[in-house]
């Protein structure tokens, strides 16, 4: 079924790699259309605001058209007042504040959660956001306890953090798992605590070993046996086959191996994310408009779902990822970027304002072999576009 695409990348000595140290070129046009679009997400969120459950949190669209919602212990929890702080960065309207403020009283709780690998998505996304934005130091509190919670599940025979306590499988780690390591090396920064740090580097290390095929695309879940660390199976769970390439799992490896660079300045996570981001952008079933299907092996491509929630994770990024490469590699990964948000930003995805249950991006795929969240929005997507457009403004010059 999966055609080996092997993509072969010069290494170019330390000397040329730039950290933080070059921004893409403005494409003015993109550069209005970014803040035409942030301020309709903001109008969208604000009509959110009134239709949300104030116990609850928005998740996706049900199958009957209706809102889909999630109680605070479900891993998307943190993504909506994740985006409500990144409005009011934007916008400096104090509602948002009030907002992002309601919905993290409810989700606090799980700085205590051991049953979760999911902390950094339910905690960092929104205390992160609101430590960074407000500089209120009492989030810090929160944060380290969500880092001591994710330790927990952390087995150093295998080598990884625990992903999921469900099913038959004896310790399944899910490549979603990457994006969870930043509240780890934040709280090795915070605390002195070099355990944090050591876990996060452990665990992207023995992602990198066993995760990967040949080509950089990314098995979904690798099950090992806890009491000696060996691999038991290399499955999928929401793509399509064990051996195909489920393209959110592609996005979260690209974004997961950038953060890690930018925290830990291992070239080896940077190497990965280049490895990876070749495999995407040169795929030979990507679209032209850089939005993929939900699976690049998907059999009834051209005809196949499109995952938007894949598209926003890798704009972000690749944005990032721009500014650690040489100039030549930078500018096409900022490209790509680019192009994906005018994607985005366009009728074909972007909702029309009152209409989608309030969400801003439309077609993603949660799941679908399980059937479940098909061609809707979700919460993440909406996170990471509106991270990837705040980026976008930022970094262009």
């Amino acid at each position: 079924m999966k055609k080996n695409l092997f993509f072969t990348l010069v290494l170019l000595p330390a000397l040329f790699m730039q950290s933080y140290a070059q921004s893409g070129k403005a494409d003015q046009a993109l550069l209005r259309k970014a803040d035409e679009t942030l301020q309709f997400a903001a109008r969208q969120y604000k009509l959110m605001m009134r239709h949300v459950p104030d116990t609850l949190l928005p998740r996706s669209t049900n199958k009957d058209g209706s809102l889909m919602t999630s109680n605070a212990n479900w891993w998307t929890s943190g993504f909506y007042p994740g985006t409500t702080w990144f409005l009011y960065e934007y916008t400096k309207d104090p509602v948002f504040k009030t907002e992002a403020l309601k919905r993290m009283a409810l989700i606090q709780k799980n700085q205590f959660n051991t049953r979760t690998h999911d902390l950094g998505f339910m905690m960092y996304c929104p205390f992160g956001n609101a430590l960074r934005i407000t500089g209120d130091t009492a989030y810090k509190r929160m944060l380290l306890n969500s880092a001591r919670s994710l330790s927990t599940r952390f087995n150093p025979t295998v080598g990884c953090i625990k992903s999921w306590d469900h099913g038959t499988w004896k310790f399944p780690v899910i490549i979603d798992n990457m994006m969870n390591l930043e509240l780890l090396t934040w709280a090795s920064r915070e605390s002195g605590d070099a355990r944090f740090d050591k876990i996060a580097r452990t665990h992207a290390n023995t992602t990198i070993k066993h995760h990967f095929r040949p080509d950089y695309s990314s098995y979904h879940v690798i099950d090992y046996d806890p009491s000696n660390g060996a691999v038991l199976q290399k499955k999928t769970h929401q793509g399509l086959a064990d051996s195909s390439a489920w393209s959110r799992g592609q996005a979260w490896g690209l974004y997961g191996y950038t953060m890690m660079y930018r925290e830990t300045k291992d070239k080896a996570y940077l190497n990965q994310a280049r490895h990876i981001a070749e495999y995407i952008l040169r795929h030979p079933r990507m679209p032209a408009d850089l939005i993929p299907y939900w699976d690049y092996d998907a059999p009834e491509i051209p005809n196949a779902p499109r995952d938007v929630s894949a598209g926003a994770v890798a704009a972000s990024a690749l944005l990032e990822l721009s500014r650690y490469t040489n100039k030549a590699e930078g500018k096409r990964y900022w490209n790509a970027a680019e192009k994906m948000l005018n994607s985005l930003c366009s009728p074909a995805y972007l909702a029309k304002e009152g209409e989608n249950n309030d969400f801003i991006l439309m077609h993603s795929v949660g799941s679908l072999p399980h059937q479940s969240e098909v061609d809707v929005p979700l919460t993440y997507a909406d996170y990471y576009f509106v991270e990837a457009l705040l980026r976008y403004k930022q970094w262009a010059k």
